[in-house]
C-alpha cells in the first residue's frame, strides 16, 4: 500500500504535473487535494502538451481514477473547457470524478476577485483574478455553494440566494453590476446536466481504494511559499498546498501518507507579488526565463527568475516532511559557466539565518550565495545518474544537502521519459 503526496517546494510552477504524470503510470488513483484553476500543471507525453488546471495529472493513464478532491474550488466552466481539450486529444475522461463536497467558483467570485484586486491599487497581491480567494472566503464564512448542491435544486436555491445577495452588495460597492439570480440558477442547471455523472461522494471512493491497498497519488497546486499559513502572507494562495493538508483535502486519515516528494526546480521562479530573495534582474535572469520558458501556464505572465534558494528548500522540507526530492529543469542550466546557491539570508543587522522569516522581515533580507561551476555538456538526453556531468552531480548533491532529503528524481526535459530515477 502506498499513498504519496506530491508537493511544491518553492513558489509554485515547480513541475509537479510532469512528476505526477510520470508516477501515475503505476498509480490506481490521483487526487487533486486543494486549489483551483489559478495555477496550471504542464504535462508533455505522447498525447501532446497539456496545461492542466483542475483535471488531475493522472488523466492520461486509462487505468487511473482521477478525483478533484474536497479541498479544491472548482469553476465548472473552466473544468468543462479543460475536459473538452483533453478529450479532443483522444484522452478518455471516463475515470474523472469530482467530490460533491468541493466548493464551486461562481461568476460573482471572479468578478469580486478582479474588483478587489483593482481596489488595492499599488498594494496588489498578484491574484490571477480567477475567483479563488473569494470562493475560499465564502467557504470559510459558510456561505459557499458546493458541487453536490447541483444535484439538489431546492437545496441549491436555498444556498445560492443569500450567497448571491451578499456578493451583489460587494460587487455594487466596488462599482460593478449586480448579477441575476434566475440567470445564475439557469447556469447552475446547465452545469448539473454536464457534470452530474462525475459528481460523487468521495468518502467511499477514497476509503475503499485506501483500504484496498491501492497506490494513491495526492497532487498539490502551487508551493509552500504560497501556503496560506506558512507562505509569504498576504502574497499567498487561499488554501494550504502543504503535505499536512493533503489527506484532509483528499479524504484520507493523516497517517495514510507514507511518502512525500517535494518538487523543486534547479533554480527559483515565482509569479505574482511578494518577497523573492534570490530574484535576478540581469542577463542570467533573462537566460533562465527564456530558456526555461518561464511564463505562467494559467496567465501567461512572465515568471520572476532567480538562483536556487537553499533556505526555502530547507524550510519546505521541514514543514512537509519530505521523504524524497524531485528536481526539475536541470537541463535549463546547461551552458552556464557559473551557478549560485543561496545558503543563508542576511538580516539588515548582519545576522545570518537559515530559515524563512515572516514576510515583513523577508522583504529586508539579502541572500548569501555559494558559487558553483557550471557545465557545458547537454543533459537533455541523459537517463542515468552516472552519465550526468560531474559538476551537475555536485550541484544536485549540494541541493540534497541543503534540503536534508535524498534525491529521488531528476528531470532533464518536459517529456515523460526525460527522468532520471535514483
Amino acid at each position: 500500500m502506498s499513498v504519496t503526496a506530491i508537493v511544491g517546494a518553492q513558489w509554485g510552477d515547480e513541475g509537479k504535473g510532469r512528476v505526477v504524470d510520470y508516477l501515475a503510470q503505476s498509480a490506481d488513483m490521483v487526487i487533486r487535494f486543494q486549489g483551483g484553476d489559478n495555477a496550471g500543471h504542464t504535462v508533455v507525453n505522447h498525447f501532446g502538451t497539456f496545461k492542466l488546471h483542475l483535471v488531475p495529472s493522472g488523466i492520461f493513464n486509462p487505468n487511473t481514477v482521477n478525483l478533484i478532491g474536497t479541498g479544491t474550488v472548482v469553476n465548472p466552466d473552466s473544468l468543462l473547457e479543460e475536459i473538452s481539450a483533453v478529450e479532443a486529444a483522444g484522452v478518455s475522461t471516463e475515470n474523472l470524478f469530482i467530490s460533491n463536497r468541493a466548493q464551486m467558483v461562481m461568476p460573482y467570485h471572479r468578478m469580486l476577485d478582479g474588483l478587489q484586486e483593482s481596489a488595492r491599487a499599488e498594494k496588489k497581491i498578484g491574484t490571477t483574478k480567477r475567483g479563488i480567494g473569494p470562493a475560499y472566503a465564502d467557504k470559510g464564512a459558510r456561505r459557499g455553494v458546493r458541487l453536490g448542491d447541483l444535484l439538489h435544486p431546492d437545496w441549491l436555491k436555498m444556498r445560492l440566494r443569500p450567497a448571491l445577495e451578499n456578493a451583489n452588495r460587494e460587487i455594487t460597492h466596488f462599482g460593478g453590476d449586480a448579477l441575476s439570480f434566475d440567470d445564475l440558477f439557469d447556469r447552475c442547471m446547465a452545469w448539473r446536466d454536464a457534470l452530474a455523472h462525475r459528481i460523487v461522494d468521495a468518502v467511499p471512493l477514497v476509503r475503499d481504494a485506501y483500504r484496498g491497498g491501492k497506490a494513491i497519488l495526492l497532487e498539490g497546486q502551487l508551493g509552500v511559499m504560497r501556503d496560506l499559513d506558512w507562505g509569504i502572507y498576504p502574497y499567498v494562495t487561499s488554501s494550504n498546498p502543504t503535505a499536512s493538508f493533503a489527506p484532509s483535502g483528499a479524504g484520507l486519515p493523516p497517517q495514510a501518507i507514507d511518502r512525500v516528494f517535494g518538487v523543486v526546480k534547479a533554480y527559483s521562479t515565482a509569479v505574482g507579488a511578494g518577497p523573492f530573495p534570490t530574484e535576478l534582474f540581469d542577463a542570467s535572469g533573462e537566460f533562465l526565463r527564456e530558456k526555461g520558458n518561464e511564463y505562467g501556464a494559467t496567465t501567461g505572465r512572465p515568471r520572476r527568475c532567480g538562483w536556487f534558494d537553499g533556505v526555502a528548500i530547507g524550510f519546505a522540507a521541514y514543514l512537509n516532511g519530505f521523504t524524497g526530492l524531485a528536481i526539475t529543469k536541470l537541463d535549463v542550466l546547461d551552458g552556464l559557466s557559473e551557478l549560485k546557491l543561496c545558503t543563508h539570508y542576511r538580516l539588515p543587522d548582519g545576522t545570518l539565518i537559515d530559515y524563512v522569516p515572516d514576510t515583513s522581515i523577508l522583504e529586508t533580507v539579502e541572500p548569501v550565495y555559494e558559487t558553483w561551476q557550471g557545465w557545458d555538456e547537454p543533459t537533455t538526453n541523459v537517463r542515468h545518474w552516472d552519465d550526468l556531468p560531474e559538476n551537475a552531480k555536485k550541484y544536485l548533491k549540494r541541493i540534497e544537502e541543503l534540503a536534508g532529503v535524498p534525491l529521488a528524481f531528476v528531470s532533464v526535459g518536459a517529456e515523460r521519459e526525460a527522468m532520471i530515477v535514483l
